[in-house]
């Protein structure tokens, strides 16, 4: 997995780094088992602080992304064919989902755009071959 942050972005690290590793397990580039690097490493070669990957990793534990063992260090815990979603996942997401349908809204982005757009990332991911199957 190759993580690629944008120091100079507006969008925190701690959040870049843990959509990077969420995009991973999408797309299968990560796998259930698969050990992540530890803070301090990643903080390194980054040259960020280890706290802001801290962050990142405890919110993709809280996520059920990952977990997190003092031997094993922090592995990727879920798989997209793992099973249904976690309770509540699914209107949490909706509602961070209408966010966003939102933004594109007021942006001018009319509705088959939104659809083209959004078909071509989910084909990208794992996921998407199961609306495909």
């Amino acid at each position: 997995m190759n993580l690629t942050l944008d120091l100079d972005s507006e969008v925190p690290i701690y959040q870049q780094i843990r959509d990077r590793i969420v995009e991973a397990v999408a797309r299968g580039e990560a796998v259930e088992g698969d050990p992540l690097p530890s803070t301090r490493q990643l903080a390194a070669d980054f040259g960020i602080n280890f706290h802001t990957v801290n962050k990142a990793y405890d919110l993709l534990r809280q996520e059920g992304v990952i977990r997190v063992n003092r031997k094993s260090g922090a592995v990727i815990r879920r798989d997209p064919y793992s099973g249904p979603p976690e309770p509540g996942f699914a209107e949490d997401w909706e509602e961070r989902m209408g966010v966003l349908l939102a933004e594109a809204t007021v942006h001018g982005l009319d509705h088959d755009d939104v659809v083209r757009r959004c078909a071509a990332m989910l084909s990208g991911f794992r996921a998407g071959e199961r609306a495909t199957s």
